[in-house]
C-alpha cells in the first residue's frame, strides 16, 4: 500500500490563492472581479487607515469581503525590522483586534510590510497567534512553503511570467501544486492595467480541477493533513482535526473525514 499526500479538498490536486496588501479602496473593484470568477482571496489590511478615504473602511471590510479572508498587515505599516519589540507587538495585536471586530473570526495570518522579516520577527509573531505570514519573494514555482511564517508566493501579478506560469499550472501534475499570486490593487490603477487581472481571473477561474482557497484555508488544510495519525503498519489512519482531508492510497484519492478512523484496506 502506497500512501502519498497528493490531494487538496475534494481530492483536487491543485489550488489557487490570491493575496493583496494595504487595503486601498481599489480592493472593492478587485473583490468583485474575484467573486465573478469564483476566485477567493486574502486581503491583508492596515486597520489604522480605516478612517482614510483612500482606504477601506471598517464597514467595507464587514460588508464586502465575507467570502474572502481578512488578514493582518500591522496597524500602520511600519518597517518591522526598525521598531522595538514592544512596538511590534502593539502593531500586530491592535491590527488583530480591529480586524476581528469587523470580520468576526480570529485573524491568524498576515503579510510583512515591505516584505521585511527575520528569524527574530518570526519568533515574536508566533506567540501573537500568527500561523502564517507572506513575504514578497517570488519562487516562480507551485511548491508549498517550508515554513508558513516565511511564505514565499509564486509571483507578483505584474510578473512577466504570470501567464506562462498559469499555462504551466493548468497542465502540471506536480502533487499539491499551489499557484500563489500577490500584489496591491492600487497598482492596477497606477499602471492602467486592470485588463491584466481581468484576463487572469477569466483564464484562471472556473476550473473544476482547482481548489480556490484563502491563505488560511491552505494553511489549515495542510496542518490537518500533517496531523493524520497512522497505525504502525500504515493500514489504519485517524484524523484528529475538524477538517476533512484527502490522501492518495495506491494512486487514488481517499477521504479521511474530520474525527474519523479509516481502515485503508477497505476504503
Amino acid at each position: 500500500m502506497t500512501i502519498r499526500y497528493n490531494y487538496y479538498k475534494d481530492g483536487k490536486k491543485k489550488a489557487l490563492t490570491m493575496s493583496y496588501d494595504d487595503g486601498r479602496t481599489f480592493d472593492l473593484r478587485l473583490v468583485q472581479l474575484f467573486n465573478l470568477h469564483g476566485i477567493r482571496g486574502t486581503f491583508h489590511l492596515n486597520s489604522g487607515k480605516f478612517t482614510n478615504e483612500k482606504y477601506l473602511s471598517a464597514e467595507d471590510v464587514r460588508d464586502k469581503f465575507t467570502w474572502h479572508e481578512i488578514s493582518g498587515h500591522t496597524l500602520t505599516h511600519p518597517r518591522l525590522d526598525k521598531v522595538s519589540d514592544e512596538e511590534l507587538i502593539y502593531e500586530v495585536m491592535e491590527d488583530r483586534r480591529n480586524l476581528e471586530a469587523c470580520c468576526g473570526y480570529p485573524v491568524r495570518g498576515m503579510s510583512y510590510p515591505y516584505g521585511l522579516y527575520s528569524e527574530n520577527i518570526i519568533n515574536m509573531l508566533r506567540p501573537l497567534g500568527m500561523k502564517y505570514s507572506r513575504t514578497t519573494k517570488a519562487t516562480d514555482s507551485f511548491r508549498m512553503p517550508e515554513d508558513f511564517m516565511a511564505w514565499h508566493p509564486t509571483c507578483h501579478h505584474d510578473s512577466p511570467k504570470l501567464f506562462d506560469l498559469l499555462e504551466k499550472f493548468k497542465t502540471t501534475d506536480y502533487p499539491m501544486a499551489l499557484f500563489y499570486v500577490w500584489g496591491h490593487s492600487f497598482e492596477f490603477d497606477k499602471n492602467n492595467n486592470w485588463e491584466r487581472i481581468e484576463r487572469f481571473c477569466a483564464e484562471a477561474g472556473g476550473d473544476d480541477d482547482v481548489w480556490y482557497a484563502t491563505n488560511i484555508e491552505i494553511y489549515d488544510y495542510y496542518a490537518a493533513l500533517r496531523s493524520l495519525e497512522f497505525t504502525a503498519d500504515r493500514t489504519v489512519v485517524y484524523n484528529p482535526t475538524a477538517t476533512d482531508v484527502w490522501i492518495s492510497v495506491d494512486g487514488s484519492p481517499v477521504r479521511i473525514a474530520a474525527g474519523a478512523t479509516v481502515d485503508l484496506k477497505t476504503a
